[in-house]
């Protein structure tokens, strides 16, 4: 097979990569992906960093023996603990995409308000965001916002109804009073409860994730390594998951749909 018809891997702790796919498929049409979500060790935001590290590589393990010619990290938790170590390992015979929060999408509308931050407690605790926070902080007033517990409800299906709802209204309607200038969505799995946070909040409050910009990025990847499929043809998307439960991968492929 020649690499440019290989398959591109994409890795999350769980489902919440799928919201990252779901954009890359609209770059990338004709792209075949391979989609491992670890659900069985789910949720990544609370352990330690040499714990994510060490998942992440097992993971990545799994996708070079799929034969996998690039790989999406689409998990913020997995980039901020493994990506340089990643990076070191396999940049040389492959692209490695990390994610982070789109932050500056957020400083660059230039409203009035907190940017507020919604992501798991382990990635707003790592260097790599505390440094991607620096780099806006004379300019915007930016809010961490840990939100632990809303990847489990994501991963049990629950994307909107009275549940999500309640907790979306507990951790973010507060700030409304303050102001927000935007809100930004720091884990991958956030988008699938993007309609649930619209409800809650003021309309006029923009929701930004960085889906787009990391497909993006994966394409002039593709392209720098003379790898990307330039067929006419449209790709096709295999998901496996660790929990190996036919309702997860239920799940993930009724997210693609979303």
């Amino acid at each position: 097979m020649k690499v440019e018809d290989r398959p591109i891997g994409f890795f999350d702790s769980g489902v919440g990569g799928i919201s990252v796919l779901k954009e890359t498929l609209k770059v990338l049409p004709n792209e075949n992906f391979i989609y491992f979500g670890d659900s069985a060790n789910a949720p990544y935001g609370i352990k330690s960093v040499n714990e994510v590290k060490e998942l992440t590589f097992n993971s990545v393990e799994f996708l070079i023996k799929k034969n996998v010619k690039a790989i999406v990290i689409a998990c913020n938790t997995a980039t901020s603990a493994a990506i340089i170590d990643l990076r070191d390992k396999y940049e040389a015979s492959m692209p490695i995409i990390g994610v982070e929060p789109a932050l500056k999408p957020a400083v660059e509308l230039h409203r009035e308000g907190k940017i507020i931050i919604m992501a798991t407690p382990m990635t707003l605790a790592e260097s790599k965001f505390k440094n991607l926070m620096d780099n806006y902080a004379d300019v915007s007033d930016i809010l961490p916002l840990p939100c632990p517990g809303l990847v489990e409800l994501i991963e049990n299906g629950n994307t909107d109804g009275e549940e999500v709802k309640a907790y979306l209204t507990k951790m973010v309607k507060p700030y409304e009073k303050e102001g927000i200038a935007a809100v930004v969505l720091g884990c991958t799995h956030y988008p699938f409860i993007k309609e649930s946070l619209k409800a809650v909040l003021n309309l006029s409050v923009p929701i930004i994730d960085g889906s787009l910009g990391t497909a993006r990025q994966l394409e002039r990847q593709l392209v720098e390594y003379n790898i990307k499929n330039n067929t006419d043809s449209k790709g096709k998307v295999e998901i496996f998951n660790s929990l190996n439960d036919e309702a997860i991968i239920k799940l993930s492929y009724n997210l693609l749909k979303y």
